[in-house]
């Protein structure tokens, strides 16, 4: 089997809609990506429009022009697309959002953390390929693909065994570290699965089943690296991250060698 490497990054510009792929990336003071989760999508009530709240925003399809700035937005199973330039004034995307939802939002911005559902761990998400190929293969006709937009994690590891991300958190929240290029990080727990990866990413349907399968497929499927306490139930997948350490210019790049419990930033 190939060495641990990172085999994609994903990015996630505006919380809760589409991803954009890159091969590198900054990694901020913060942990945060460069772009990742830079925007999100605020109703009146100061909360966020997301999938959890709002099946509306599976039927959005963006593609960015240049990242964090233009953009062309269309509703899934409509031609017409209309860009945006949000690097002069975010005001007619949010006009936009709100004829679309039904109800008034604003865009919010944060260069420096973005908006982690996980403000304990505003590091990047990881997960392996094989984990990704496991759990897809747990359903009839699930692509991993399909689970990718549905999961919506930042860091895919190559060259590993399924679940291999398991090995990252302990009994505590002191964590794992493992290096990825000049960036160190910590693992901190598996992270919590919402309503977001039972549906259809590109339709907001229900996939009836979906939650029970997972739950029962990994609790058997646990590896014995787990550290099982974390588990209080096992709708969990992926692991949530923090910054420990950087050494150099932070930017992480795909082939970048990935090493567990590194010990290279301390000397």
């Amino acid at each position: 089997m190939p060495s641990p490497h990172l085999a994609r990054i994903d990015l996630y510009p505006i919380k809760s809609l589409d991803r954009v792929t890159v091969n590198q990336v900054r990694v901020l003071n913060s942990g945060a990506l460069e772009g990742d989760r830079q925007f999100a999508i605020i109703n009146s009530q100061g909360k966020w429009v997301n999938g959890k709240r709002t099946p509306k925003v599976h039927r959005l399809r963006l593609s960015w022009i240049t990242l964090g700035q233009t953009l062309t937005i269309r509703v899934e199973g409509q031609s017409q697309a209309t860009g945006f330039d949000l690097s002069l004034d975010c005001t007619p995307l949010e006009h936009w959002l709100s004829r679309y939802f039904g109800f008034p939002v604003t865009l919010a911005k944060n260069d420096a953390t973005g908006f982690p559902d996980d403000a304990k761990a505003p590091g990047p998400t990881v997960i392996s390929t094989a984990t990704l190929e496991t759990v897809a293969a747990w359903y009839p006709d699930l692509s991993v693909e399909e689970l990718r937009r549905r999961l919506r994690t930042n860091l895919e590891i190559g060259g590993v065994p399924p679940f291999w991300e398991d090995q990252l958190y302990t009994d505590t929240d002191a964590g794992v570290p493992f290096q990825i290029g000049p960036v160190l990080l910590r693992g901190v727990n598996p992270c919590q699965r919402c309503v977001v990866p039972t549906r259809d990413s590109q339709t907001g349907a229900a996939q009836p089943g979906f939650q029970k399968i997972f739950v029962k497929q990994r609790q058997v499927s646990l590896p014995d690296w787990a550290a099982r306490s974390r588990f209080n139930h096992f709708y969990r997948l992926a692991v949530n991250t923090r910054l420990a350490a950087i050494q150099g210019d932070p930017v992480i790049c795909t082939g970048d060698e990935v090493v567990l419990n590194s010990t290279r930033l301390n000397g």
